[in-house]
């Protein structure tokens, strides 16, 4: 059989489209894969950037003076004006964080797929985006002081919807995990086994916890304010408890075992940042200022602001109304936008707590978050954050429809249809 010329080039064109067809979708996997791992790369980095704008705050609020010239501050604070210099120097770090990471949001919010130029702006382009967060830091200390005290209310909003997004992902993840560990028929024993271990640690590290701050933070009766704080957290676990092993709720002790650690955890939290001075704390009566638990316990705080607004940014999933939606090869694997506004209303969070949410006056060398407004947040978002979960385990038994029985409804016919 002979072939003409036009045929056996339609033939040879056809077989290598085909060919590249087949061998394109290898290359685009390979892409797809490649720029993923730049997108999750990319988080560690923006992780490390924030790491050092709360380093940088915490050195010019201990040690700025000594940088800057004096006429910087005098002309801004007075000579007088330690304390105003201290928690502006905060504030313009916070400022300068905040709009590098509003504008990442500004600029990723919309992506949706990793080819995107947005999304590859998110995930390199590092030379670029250094500069930019270095104009932002220094635009920052040019703007007027009365402009930073203005900042410095919002920041105080905006640290406080930082805080309500954390408790909803930490309560989005104690649901994950209690879920995680339910038990199926094949593994039964086994994970009955663990959980039950695991809510149990849970639960003996809570009462040592209220038993300790009793000892160290309300050791004389004349502690009234703290004796209600430790009471009424040991209540809350008590019946977070009696609600998750009801009948009609049935959540087991794992999920109240981990809530109960939690809160326990806000309260210790709140009654160890009351000032120095208060008589119901045997513990600062012991260590000075500056000694090496006072700096450890500080650099465990910074990292922990550093992984709390990490493990917020991270988690969109639990503030999406549609959770089951398939991820194509090409989505990206976590919202971009999210994640930059949440390092935004971080920033105005570690800016509260280095200033102990009181623009007036700064807080001591090597302390974080002591105070009674601290306290105070502290103690509203303890009670919140049970609150919200106890209404997590009451909503869908609320929520539940009621079933009518079909017998009952009948007779009810029968006896209105009656003469």
């Amino acid at each position: 059989m002979s072939w003409s010329a036009a045929e056996v080039e339609a033939t040879v064109i056809h077989i290598s489209s085909s060919n590249s067809q087949r061998v394109k979708p290898s290359f685009e996997a390979m892409d797809c894969s490649e720029e993923r791992k730049k997108s999750l790369r990319a988080r560690y980095i923006y992780g490390i950037i924030f790491l050092v704008t709360n380093l940088t705050a915490w050195f010019i609020r201990d040690y700025g003076q000594t940088i800057f010239p004096p006429l910087y501050y005098k002309r801004a604070c007075g000579i007088h004006g330690h304390d105003c210099f201290q928690t502006l120097g905060v504030l313009r770090v916070s400022l300068g964080c905040f709009i590098f990471f509003f504008l990442m949001f500004l600029t990723t919010f919309s992506t949706r797929k990793l080819y995107e130029a947005c999304g590859k702006w998110h995930s390199g382009w590092w030379g670029l985006k250094c500069s930019l967060l270095v104009v932002s830091m220094v635009v920052s200390f040019f703007v007027p002081p009365g402009f930073i005290h203005m900042y410095g209310e919002v920041a105080r909003i905006g640290a406080g919807v930082f805080l309500l997004l954390q408790l909803v992902s930490v309560i989005e993840f104690i649901r994950w995990w209690n879920k995680y560990w339910a038990p199926d028929e094949q593994s039964k024993k086994s994970i009955c086994s663990i959980a039950l271990f695991t809510s149990t640690v849970f639960y003996v590290a809570s009462i040592c916890g209220i038993v300790s701050m009793y000892y160290f933070y309300a050791p004389k009766a004349s502690c009234s304010l703290n004796i209600f704080f430790i009471t009424w957290t040991f209540i809350l676990v008590i019946v977070m408890m009696a609600m998750s092993l009801h009948s009609k709720v049935n959540r087991g002790l794992l999920s109240s075992g981990i809530m109960a650690a939690y809160v326990v955890f806000l309260c210790w939290s709140a009654v160890r940042s009351e000032p120095a001075d208060d008589k119901c704390n045997i513990q600062k009566g012991k260590h000075g200022h500056g000694d090496w638990t006072t700096i450890l316990g500080f650099l465990i705080a910074i990292g922990a602001i550093v992984m709390a607004t990490f493990s917020t940014g991270i988690d969109s999933k639990s503030f999406q109304f549609s959770k089951d939606m398939v991820k194509l090869e090409d989505d990206i694997r976590y919202s971009y936008g999210f994640f930059h506004i949440i390092f935004s209303l971080g920033a105005m969070y570690f800016a509260m707590l280095f200033i102990s949410w009181n623009l007036q006056n700064s807080a001591t060398k090597w302390s974080i978050d002591v105070g009674w407004a601290s306290t105070w947040v502290k103690i509203i978002n303890e009670w919140f954050a049970a609150s919200i979960y106890m209404w997590k385990l009451i909503a869908p038994v609320v929520k539940q429809p009621k079933v009518i029985n079909n017998e009952d409804s009948a007779q009810q016919i029968n006896i209105t249809n009656s003469p």
